[in-house]
């Protein structure tokens, strides 16, 4: 579990830093639509296969994560994102609840790509 909160660590702190460099080379903001795509291509990439390990909507939902706090950011709600560290709030979500099976009788949760 904590290589799926490593994964959409990477994936937030990635998209984090594609913001700020689009944003420092005066581009606009980019949207989650677009971050997806990119989400895409780094799993396809030969450099990163092990987040093709991850599921994929935990990682969306990073990107999520980052969109909702550039909103706050711009609604003035929030200071602007920061980058996650390593072993701090390490956290990751299934936004559909059919994905997780749960075993009463035994007591166990199965969860998609880890068991």
């Amino acid at each position: 579990m904590r290589r799926f909160a490593g994964s959409c660590r990477f994936v937030f702190n990635q998209a984090l830093a594609l913001q700020q460099a689009n944003r420092d080379a005066g581009g606009k903001y980019i949207g989650y639509v677009a971050m997806a795509k990119q989400l895409t291509a780094w799993r396809n990439s030969a450099e990163i296969v092990w987040l093709k390990e991850a599921p994929v909507h935990p990682l969306q939902h990073a990107l999520k994560d980052l969109e909702k706090a550039y909103k706050n950011f711009f609604e003035k709600r929030a200071d602007f994102p920061r980058f996650k560290r390593k072993w701090q709030s390490d956290s990751f979500r299934y936004p559909d609840p059919k994905q997780i099976k749960l075993d009463q009788a035994n007591g166990r949760i199965f969860l998609p790509k880890l068991g």
